[in-house]
């Protein structure tokens, strides 16, 4: 029977605003490159996965700033390749700082989904709650959205001291949710990171596709949106 219902947050429950296809078209556009935002956005849930996956291996923000700094711009290699725009390592780093620039004054934003799946899961008295490798406080975040009256536990990688997909922080979420591994699912959009770390402590990952990235995936729960999470309970 299942007690509980966490979530990861970023591309799960929200997302920045202004999208990060619009920043980086603007950016391109201010340098003379002609690309669409259209174009931009499945290079950026490639380049994301890129993150994760070298961020599971070992945590990028514990790098040498040169390790980081190359990941970053690996990154942006990526999001452009796709998008059929081949540059010099100057410009991309030219595209990034004026990316970094508009993040200053970025927001998030929720998914649709998200208001109408938390209102089900609470008639359904389910303990609610985040698991963020961000590293910052959601707290207020989540209030200014108006999902903190949701939400028993929010808890983020900065003050547990582990980052997800390592087994501490999960852990240290089910003691505050106050349920058995097997009684909680956790739900997010990288494979690895989300559903592998989940149930590497016996939780049930359900894997949150908006995009169809993982099609071809099986082994594991597999939603588009927010709405098919009934059928995983």
């Amino acid at each position: 029977m299942i007690k509980a219902v966490l979530f990861d947050w970023f591309d799960t429950l929200a997302q920045y605003h202004p999208l990060r296809d619009e920043m980086r078209a603007n950016a391109c556009r201010d340098l003379g490159i002609k690309v669409d935002k259209e174009e931009l956005a499945p290079g950026i849930v490639l380049a994301d996965h890129y993150y994760l996956d070298e961020n599971g291996r070992s945590p990028v923000k514990q790098r040498p700033p040169e390790e980081q700094m190359e990941i970053y711009v690996q990154m942006e290699r990526i999001v452009l390749k796709h998008a059929g725009v081949n540059v010099s390592d100057e410009v991309i780093l030219s595209i990034m700082q004026a990316v970094s620039k508009t993040f200053s004054n970025n927001q998030f934003v929720l998914f649709e989904d998200v208001l109408p799946a938390f209102r089900q899961l609470k008639k359904w008295e389910l303990t609610l709650g985040i698991i963020s490798n961000l590293d910052r406080d959601l707290r207020p975040i989540c209030q200014e959205l108006g999902i903190d009256s949701y939400l028993d536990l929010i808890l983020t990688s900065r003050e547990v001291g582990h980052e997800k997909p390592h087994p501490p922080i999960f852990l240290a979420a089910l003691e505050r949710a106050g349920a058995q591994p097997a009684e909680t699912i956790y739900v997010g959009d990288h494979y690895d990171t989300d559903v592998v770390g989940a149930q590497r402590v016996g939780m049930k990952g359900v894997l949150l596709d908006r995009h169809d990235f993982y099609r071809r995936l099986t082994g594991c729960h597999r939603i588009r949106t927010l709405a098919e999470l009934v059928h995983c309970l």
